[in-house]
């Protein structure tokens, strides 16, 4: 009797001693955090996944070093307690089940795989950063109202793979493109355990995703050189190309008079001036680029007479888009007059329309860095991403952090340690949040 007395007087939570978690109440959501070390840790172990000689990442889509990092991440998923799939694009998707079975899914994710010789950030932080969201839940006991899918898109870097085939626009035509492995698109996803005959089946409706959210190093210069810690992306720019013709005459460079020759190459380099000329002389964050150019016959001792070209727009606004390539045409005409040639516009079907990303996704993320006491700006995304893919068929959002001198596709790629658990910090309230929203 008295073994009871004394049994019934100890505190209730001596008794359960060996159990605290089950007692020890939550910690509030909006103190949840991080592991800025773990996360650092997992980023260097995926870099061994196809480090090359120079420290760069080789692990270029449907290698051996490509399935080595997916294996990896699998295991980190399933640590994770994210219960993994593959779809028939090859595409990796953890899941975590909500309290609400009515519920639409939130997603978030971004890719591992590697430009040749690139860097060991580009997709990495955005994968490695998910995972670590669904492992803080883990660790706390914090299950969502809303399932949470971690993904990662097979083949970013070879044009969108992965987000095309979950938005149905992964065409047969793409499929036989070759890639850095050597294989092709539809062998690639054979190889990764994919189905490329049944990608209807990795297809994802309109709706059916409550939000998607990318986390990923800004790939240029603007936070890191003012000092900003947060990029709240207003969307990912659109991108047309053109292949430019100039038609001259060609002809003996020592016996045609200057004031008698139809250069195409000179009218080539009066173009290029120009389109850097109209590009900066309109106010905007747009860009253009000419990165290509053949001249023809390409003999020092004849004047060049054709003259095959680049040109790249790009910006937020189709509009804009539009208006610059006018003004870059109307400035050929002229310069055709004047030097006796003849220009040609033929536009490449490789072209990106502009992706907004959600108003509202934007807010979160921005009211999310205020409270975590960061720095953010408003800005664009001038490179493509899978979210821009993802913004069509989901409300979308995308938070930058700063890469290290504005480096990116190389092995000098570097984003701070802190800056990653910003990210990371930024994404996890950034779900917290959308999930207390009425999403549904």
């Amino acid at each position: 009797m008295m073994r009871h007395i004394l049994l019934v007087s100890v505190p209730l939570v001596l008794i359960f001693a060996g159990a605290p978690r089950a007692l020890s109440a939550q910690p509030a959501l909006e103190d949840l955090r991080v592991d800025a070390e773990r996360i650092e840790r997992r980023i260097h172990e995926l870099s061994e996944f196809g480090r090359n000689p120079d420290g760069s990442n080789g692990r270029v889509a449907f290698s051996d070093a490509d399935v080595q990092g997916r294996e990896y991440i699998i295991s980190l998923m399933r640590e994770a307690g994210l219960a993994v799939r593959l779809d028939a694009a090859g595409n990796i998707i953890g899941r975590r089940e909500g309290r609400d079975p009515e519920a639409r899914s939130i997603m978030f994710g971004s890719h591992i795989d590697a430009v040749p010789h690139g860097g060991n950030y580009d997709g990495d932080l955005g994968v490695i950063a998910a995972i670590e969201c669904a492992e803080v839940l883990r660790e706390n006991d914090i299950k969502t109202r809303h399932p949470l899918e971690v993904i990662v898109f097979v083949d970013e870097e070879g044009g969108l793979t992965g987000s095309r085939a979950v938005i149905g626009t992964l065409t047969p035509d793409a499929l036989a493109a070759v890639t850095h492995s050597g294989k092709t698109i539809r062998e690639g996803i054979r190889f990764l355990g994919g189905d490329p005959d049944r990608l209807d089946e990795a297809r994802r409706w309109e709706g059916e995703i409550a939000a998607f959210i990318e986390l990923h190093i800004e790939q240029g210069g603007s936070l890191d050189s003012q000092g900003v810690e947060i990029g709240v992306v207003e969307g990912i720019v659109g991108i047309e190309w053109w292949d430019v013709t100039i038609d001259g005459f060609a002809n003996h460079a020592g016996t045609t008079p200057m004031d008698q020759r139809a250069d195409a190459l000179l009218a080539a380099a009066r173009l290029i001036i120009a389109v850097n000329e109209i590009v900066t002389g309109t106010p905007g964050r747009h860009v253009g680029t000419v990165g290509r150019i053949r001249a023809e016959p390409g003999a020092p001792n004849v004047i060049p007479g054709r003259v095959v070209m680049s040109l790249e727009l790009r910006d937020l606004s189709a509009e804009t888009i539009r208006s610059l390539f006018a003004e870059i045409r109307a400035e050929a005409e002229r310069i055709a007059g004047e030097s006796g040639t003849r220009f040609s516009f033929s536009h490449l079907d490789v072209s990106a329309v502009p992706a907004p990303t959600d108003p509202r996704i934007r807010r979160v993320i921005a009211e999310t860095g205020e409270q975590l006491g960061l720095s953010y700006q408003l800005m664009p995304s001038g490179a493509g991403h899978d979210a821009q893919d993802m913004a069509r068929i989901a409300p979308t959002g995308m938070i930058f952090v700063p890469s290290v001198g504005g480096i990116s596709h190389s092995p000098e790629e570097y984003t701070r340690p802190e800056d990653m658990a910003n990210g990371a910090n930024v994404l996890l309230q950034t779900i917290l949040a959308l999930d207390r929203e009425a999403l549904n």
